[in-house]
C-alpha cells in the first residue's frame, strides 16, 4: 500500500533540497558580480525571499585567520536598511542604495541569463 504520507514528506524535502541547491548557485554567481572571487575565499550575493538580500563574504586575513562579513538587506515600504554583523539596523546612504540597486539589475540579469542558457541546453 502507498504511504501518502511518506510520498508527501519526500517530495516537500526534495522541494527544499532544490530550493538550496538553487539559492547557492545564485549566490556563486552573485559573488561574481563584481570580479572574480580571489583564491580561498568565499561572497555571495544573493536573494534570499522578496524582501531580503545578502551579502556574505569570507577571506583569510594578514593573521592567517578566517574572517567573515555578512550583510544582510531588508527591503522596506520606506526604503532600505541594512544590517552587518549584529549591528542594529541603519538606512543605506544614498550611493549605498544606488550600489545596492545596481547590484540586484545586475543579479537578476545574471541569473535570468544562467536560468535561459540552462533551459536551452535542456
Amino acid at each position: 500500500m502507498l504511504n501518502l504520507f511518506s510520498f508527501k514528506q519526500k517530495a516537500e524535502q526534495r522541494r527544499a533540497e532544490m530550493y538550496r541547491a538553487l539559492i547557492h548557485h545564485e549566490a556563486k554567481i552573485g559573488g561574481e558580480l563584481f570580479g572574480p572571487v580571489p583564491k580561498g575565499n568565499r561572497r555571495e550575493f544573493f536573494c534570499l525571499d522578496e524582501h531580503t538580500w545578502v551579502w556574505h563574504e569570507e577571506w583569510k586575513g594578514a593573521d592567517g585567520k578566517r574572517h567573515f562579513m555578512m550583510t544582510r538587506y531588508d527591503v522596506r515600504p520606506n526604503g532600505v536598511v541594512k544590517s552587518q554583523g549584529n549591528s542594529s539596523y541603519q538606512s543605506l546612504s544614498r550611493d549605498e542604495l544606488r550600489n545596492f540597486h545596481r547590484a540586484v539589475q545586475m543579479y537578476g540579469e545574471q541569473v535570468l541569463g544562467e536560468y535561459d542558457r540552462m533551459l536551452a541546453a535542456a
